[in-house]
């Protein structure tokens, strides 16, 4: 029987999740638990290209968590679990690495809840769920923000005053970082040189978005900041903002705190912008269908991404890759165009026909021969969550 490890990723009404054999690093068993907390809620589960759908009674996320673990069974792969990894968006400073869980952990993830109120306290709940469900595994948390703990004070200090830093937390910290610890590596392959020579800068793209400067493997600056609405434009979210915006909103259309945040983080980016969707993919036809409002929507943002790419180049002193990854990154090839070619000045040179084939999971070099290059690599943050787990929670792991 083979060791895998069930990495769960559980938003407030989600729960995606993966088996993941580490050895074969094949995932043999995934799904998605939907519109957990309303009367359709319901799980699909693929496996072995077959894919089947079930209706969740209770609808929420013991009843997924139910759900897994009678598939596991029925399955006959209960058995070769032997961990559980979970993603946690938003670690603070405590969480440097990833760590196995116990109650200290989830007291920890709990109190960074106040950084990231939409995501942690869901992770908490998904976390306490695995635990009733399968009481007799190893529990690790993979923080999103671990991975930028690297940064240089320079780079995650606001100019505000220092007692917020001190006695509030307030300050950058950076999200996307397990995608960005699997994508560097893989660009270093793809470039044939040691990660610890290299100096990237990775742009992870799809509803939510951020770019990052990473300097021999390690995260020295990022776009996203103390939240992720902090840096690109993004499917919903605004992105950088006059921070006086909120005094203006507040006067102008008497709102408050709460509803401009709201604004900002769900009305906004692409779909404020374009006033017609937040999907890449349907903007581009528009766009491409002549539609003026989704053109200028996908030039704000080309026209962001590029500049913040520029900027990240002055955290790493020189280029050997630029990087694009994420489910927009990974596929609009027409983003990608505009971007690159907005990007000439730093010595990159668009191959069209290459660009144009990586899309659905084509990966590859999207620039000319003696071009800066360009990567499109896609990007698996699922399989380092295992990998991260099964080292600290494999029997040998818990008993050095």
């Amino acid at each position: 029987m083979s060791s895998s490890i069930l990495v769960i990723n559980c938003g407030s009404s989600s729960l995606k999740f993966a088996l993941i054999d580490t050895t074969t690093q094949h995932a043999s068993l995934t799904g998605l638990a939907e519109k957990l907390g309303l009367d359709d809620a319901q799980i699909t589960f693929k496996h072995q290209g077959e894919k089947t759908v079930q209706t969740l009674a209770e609808g929420n996320h013991a009843a997924a968590m139910r759900a897994i673990l009678a598939q596991l069974q029925g399955r006959g792969l209960f058995d070769s679990v032997q961990a559980i990894g979970h993603r946690v968006v938003h670690g603070g400073e405590r969480f440097k690495a990833s760590t196995l869980i116990d109650d200290e952990v989830i007291a920890a993830i709990e109190d960074c809840a106040r950084l990231a109120p939409l995501h942690n306290p869901a992770h908490v709940l998904g976390i306490r769920t695995a635990i009733a469900c399968f009481p007799g595994l190893p529990q690790v948390a993979v923080f999103d923000t671990a991975f930028h703990q690297s940064m240089p004070q320079r780079a995650y200090l606001y100019p505000v005053p220092m007692a917020l830093y001190r006695e509030h937390g307030v300050r950058r910290y950076g999200f996307h970082g397990t995608s960005y610890r699997f994508v560097s590596a893989e660009a270093a392959r793809m470039l044939g040189k040691p990660l610890e020579e290299t100096a990237l800068v990775c742009a992870h793209l799809g509803n939510g978005a951020s770019a990052a400067a990473i300097l021999g493997g390690k995260s020295v600056d990022t776009t996203m900041g103390l939240t992720p609405l902090e840096g690109l434009v993004m499917g919903t979210r605004s992105g950088d903002v006059d921070p006086g915006l909120f005094g203006y909103l507040a006067s102008e259309l008497k709102l408050d705190v709460n509803a401009i945040t709201e604004l900002l983080n769900k009305q906004s980016g692409l779909l404020g912008l374009s006033e017609l969707s937040s999907d890449c993919r349907e903007l581009e036809d528009a766009a491409l269908a002549g539609d003026g409002a989704a053109q200028l929507a996908l030039e704000v943002f080309s026209y962001r991404l590029a500049k913040q790419i520029a900027a990240l180049t002055v955290a790493l002193g020189r280029l050997d890759a630029v990087l694009f990854t994420g489910g927009i990154g990974e596929n609009s090839s027409y983003l990608r165009e505009r971007v690159v070619k907005l990007l000439g000045f730093l010595g990159l040179r668009l191959d069209t026909d290459a660009n144009d084939r990586c899309v659905r999971g084509q990966a590859g070099c999207i620039t000319a021969p003696g071009s800066v290059p360009a990567l499109v690599i896609n990007t698996n943050e699922e399989l380092m969550i295992a990998l991260d787990t099964a080292a600290l929670a494999t029997p040998a792991a818990l008993t050095r």
